[in-house]
């Protein structure tokens, strides 16, 4: 299994920018996929964006494209979140992931996780 470390969170205003990083270990970090998600309270959990294993191909969810940069550095065993121009609908809890399978039909992308267990997240409140 993959052990996750989620940090970077915090309050911040609309507008605003914040970098979210997930620390990997365990398995070969660099053998897999790697996604972040979140949870805002209440509902499921939803992707957000993910990044091949190489880093090469990223890919975002609607709602965070142009906005949102994933990057990873597989020497750091780390991915990262850049986000810009927050909303405050962007408040959740934030996860990262390795991923298994992504694919995209019905207007949004659809995945299945490489890894059983869920770190503990970092929350981003993003005030109005």
């Amino acid at each position: 299994q993959v052990q996750l470390v989620e940090s970077g969170g915090g309050l911040v205003q609309a507008g605003g920018s914040l970098r979210l990083s997930c620390a990997a270990s365990g398995r070969t970090f660099s053998s897999y996929a790697m996604g972040w998600f979140r949870q805002h309270p209440g509902k499921e959990r939803e992707f957000v964006a993910a990044i091949s294993w190489s880093g090469g191909s990223t890919y975002y969810a609607d709602s965070v494209k142009g906005r949102f940069t994933i990057s990873r550095d597989n020497a750091k065993n780390t991915v990262y979140l850049q986000m810009n121009s927050l909303k405050p609908e962007d408040t959740a809890v934030y996860y990262c992931n390795a991923i298994g399978e992504l694919t995209y039909y019905s207007g949004s992308y659809h995945y299945i996780l490489e890894n059983d267990y869920w770190g503990q997240g970092t929350q981003v409140t993003v005030s109005s």
